[in-house]
């Protein structure tokens, strides 16, 4: 979970799929405008923004004004929270199939 805010995990945060792909519109480039990331949903701006407050609380995306303009930003250093979970779960499937394999022979 993350410290910052614990009833706002990573895990929660991409549970979502417009989330997870507002997460790799985000990858795609180094800061975008709302008003752009907007245009790529076919959902409104008031709804793009509450999934970027998910994100933003989590600790995935940061944002900064230029102006009257919002501009955002993907942090992806709490993904690694995630990879570590899949990789201790990877390595405990792995080593669960290669028992199956030797009980199997």
């Amino acid at each position: 979970m993350n410290e910052e805010n614990p009833l706002r995990d990573v895990f929660d945060a991409i549970a979502d799929p417009t989330r997870r792909q507002l997460i790799r519109l985000l990858a795609e480039t180094e800061e975008i405008p709302l008003h752009v990331i907007t245009a790529q949903f076919p959902i409104g701006r008031t709804a793009v923004s509450k999934h970027l407050a998910i994100l933003k609380e989590a600790g995935l995306v940061t944002d900064r004004k230029v102006g009257r303009e919002t501009r955002f930003r993907l942090n992806a250093s709490p993904i690694k929270e995630i990879q570590d979970w899949v990789a201790f779960y990877s390595k405990s499937w792995s080593t669960n199939m290669k028992r199956l394999n030797e009980l199997l022979e």
